[in-house]
Formats: C-alpha cells, sequence, structure tokens
C-alpha cells in the first residue's frame, strides 16, 4: 500500500468498526439506557438507513468540488456524529447520530474508489481500491473485537470515542498525504444520472444485493451457528470471529490481484460460484469442529474478494458516472446485509437448525453467478 492510498484505508478502518462495534455491544447499551435489545438493534438500522439515504445524495452534492475536500469534509461528519454517539444522553439523540454517522459512509467508498484507481498504476486498479477496503478487512479482523472488548469491560461510549480518534487521525492522514486532484466530474449530474435509468446499472446493483446477500445470510447468524451445530463454547466464538476476519484479509487482496489479471465478471463468476461450493460445505458439515473453523476462513475470504471485481465492473461501466456509481455500489451492499439477514432468518423462524440460512445463502450466491454469467453474455464484458 503506498502512503497515498493510506489514509482511505484508514477511513475504512474507522467505517468499519463503527459499523459492525455496535452489534457486540447492543446489551450493553440497552441496559445503559433503558431500553429492550430488540429496540437497540434499530441502532444498527438507523446506520444503515444513513448509509443508502447518503450515499447517493453526498456524492450528487459534492462531485464538483475537489476530491481531497470532499473526502476530509465526509470524515469531519463522520467523526463529529461518532463522537456525537459517546455523549448522546438518550435513546432518540443515539438514533439520530447513528443514522448521520452513516451518511458519509457510502459517499466517502464512492469517492475514495474513484480516487484509488485514478492513483494506481497502469493495470493496477483493482489493487488500489482493494487496498482501500483493507481498513475495512481489519476493521473485523483486530478494531472490532478489541473496541468491542474495551466497550464491553468499561463502558459502550468508548469505543465510539475511539472510532472518533481515528476518525480525526484520517482526517490529517488524508491533508497530509492525499495528493491534490481535478475535480471528478465531467458531466451535469443530470447526464450522471443517464447511465442509472439502463437496465445494466441496476443489473450490477442487483448482483450485488442478491449475490453478496448470500454472505450475510451465513454471516449474520455465525455466532449461534458456531455455538449450536459445531458446539463451540460460548467464550471462543471471539476468536472465531478473527478467524473470519483474517479470511476477509486474504480475500481483499486476492480479490484484487485476480481483477487486475482477469476479467473482473469471470472474477465474480468464479467467486460467487465457489461461495455456492462453500456454503453447501457449512450446511453439511459445520458439526464438525475443524472443518468448521477453515470454511469460516474460506467464507470470509469468497466473501470479501468479490469487492473489487464488482466495483472494476462499475467503474468500467459506468464510465462518466464511475463515482455515484461506486456509491450506489455501496448501498446496494447494505441493501444485500439486509436481505441475507432477513431471507437466512426464515427458515429460523420456521424452527429449523442454524446451519440452514448458510444454504439460503449458497442459493443467493448462486442467483447472484446466474446474473453475473447473463451480463458477460448480454454486454460482451470484456473488464
Amino acid at each position: 500500500m503506498t502512503k497515498q492510498l493510506f489514509p482511505l484505508a484508514l477511513g475504512g478502518l474507522g467505517i468499519g468498526t463503527t459499523e459492525f462495534v455496535i452489534m457486540g455491544l447492543l446489551p450493553d447499551v440497552a441496559n445503559d439506557i433503558n431500553i429492550t435489545i430488540p429496540v437497540a438493534g434499530h441502532l444498527i438500522s438507523a446506520y444503515a438507513f444513513g448509509v443508502v439515504i447518503g450515499a447517493p445524495i453526498l456524492v450528487a452534492l459534492s462531485a464538483k468540488f475537489p476530491p481531497k475536500n470532499v473526502l476530509i469534509t465526509f470524515m469531519i461528519l463522520f467523526t463529529f456524529f461518532n463522537f456525537l454517539s459517546t455523549i448522546a444522553p438518550d435513546y432518540n439523540t443515539l438514533m439520530m447520530a447513528r443514522f448521520f454517522s452513516g451518511l458519509p459512509h457510502g459517499a466517502f467508498f464512492g469517492v475514495g474508489t474513484v480516487v484509488a484507481a485514478k492513483l494506481a498504476k497502469e493495470g493496477k486498479a483493482a489493487q488500489a481500491i482493494a487496498s482501500m477496503f483493507t481498513g475495512l478487512t481489519l476493521a473485523n479482523l483486530a478494531m472490532v473485537p478489541i473496541v468491542t472488548y474495551i466497550g464491553h469491560h468499561y463502558h459502550w461510549r468508548y469505543a465510539f470515542g475511539i472510532v472518533s480518534l481515528i476518525g480525526i487521525l484520517t482526517i490529517v492522514c488524508l491533508y497530509k498525504y492525499l495528493p491534490k486532484q481535478e475535480v471528478l466530474r465531467t458531466v451535469t449530474f443530470k447526464e450522471e444520472l443517464e447511465f442509472f435509468k439502463t437496465i445494466k446499472a441496476w443489473h450490477i446493483l442487483l448482483i450485488v444485493a442478491i449475490g453478496f446477500g448470500g454472505l450475510f445470510a451465513w454471516f449474520s447468524y455465525i455466532a449461534p451457528l458456531l455455538i449450536h451445530v459445531s458446539n463451540f463454547d460460548e467464550g471462543n466464538v471471539s476468536y472465531l470471529m478473527i478467524v473470519a476476519g483474517a479470511g476477509m484479509v486474504v480475500g481483499n487482496i486476492l480479490g484484487g490481484n485476480l481483477a487486475d489479471k482477469k476479467n473482473p465478471i469471470k472474477v465474480s463468476i468464479f467467486l460467487l460460484s465457489s461461495m455456492v461450493i462453500a456454503l453447501n460445505l457449512v450446511f453439511f458439515f459445520s458439526s464438525i469442529q475443524i472443518i468448521s473453523i477453515i470454511l469460516t476462513f474460506i467464507c470470509g475470504a469468497l466473501a470479501m474478494s468479490i469487492g473489487a471485481p464488482i466495483n472494476m465492473i462499475m467503474l468500467n461501466s459506468a464510465k462518466h458516472s464511475a463515482m455515484l456509481g461506486a456509491a450506489f455500489l455501496q448501498a446496494a451492499f447494505n441493501v444485500a446485509n439486509s436481505l441475507g439477514a432477513f431471507f437466512g432468518g426464515i427458515p429460523l423462524f420456521w424452527g429449523l437448525d442454524y446451519n440452514y440460512p448458510s444454504l439460503v445463502g449458497a442459493f443467493m450466491a448462486l442467483i447472484g453467478a446466474i446474473l453475473c454469467t447473463i451480463f458477460l453474455k448480454k454486454y460482451n464484458f470484456k473488464g
């Protein structure tokens, strides 16, 4: 990773930490502000809703400004509202802070994706994009477990204080290390939106929402899967989540390298097809602990490896709408999160065991692979 790309990765570290750390701290938050855990769970939804709303709107408002200034502004917003979470006196204020802290999430990655691609050496764009998402993977590997531990054993507000400090450090690094670039928008916003009136644009977003949703059908219920099917002690789950995080780090690097060397749509077909196989193996063999650990790593790797190829597909397809397209992708990833958790939970509602969500995930990944195959043939996509 170059010094120029480091601030983007650091921003991804902060964003990934605040997005996922709340999940492990829900009981602490609920007890502290006198709400139930299901009500506290709305704080997760509020952040996701902020991502979906903020991605296209903030990109649209900021595209006529230099990207360095835009990214710093997004990170200032992110830092301020995470700090507000540390001092929020009640549930409503915390809910508002979570929503507003989610607004810059997709926009930061949307602008950052285009900036990273432009900073990359010839033929290394996907690896540069993967470098930016390294922060997101490291958040799952290390920061989320560490910050969750601090928040649980001391106070949950410290977790968002740490995120705020990461935000401040990111602002400093963006100012110091990110080079100045020309305004990224080359067409009017109206012309930029033209791409999203095409079936091709929504085809890409549908691949993400459904295919990537297969990951979340598995990942949303990984803790009860490991406890009730693999029969691990509850105390070991946090260590196994680190295994999944390590897989994501490796997968992110793998996806970037593959997408630079091969047609990214063919890479996506291969990775989604591999995910189908892996999630089926989870369904059949999670009761064997050593295999469960191996599959946790593999599924984490396959899940994150899709990020760089799908971003390259959007950048190469959207052309003049690349920044808005990358922002919409972040919204689609959050839709995938919601769809995967929802559909993965249906078998549990019917009283089936915790390995069944992975079967739902395999089916969603299969649909994603089929959609990729249709995209390849319909548009003769060369990458």
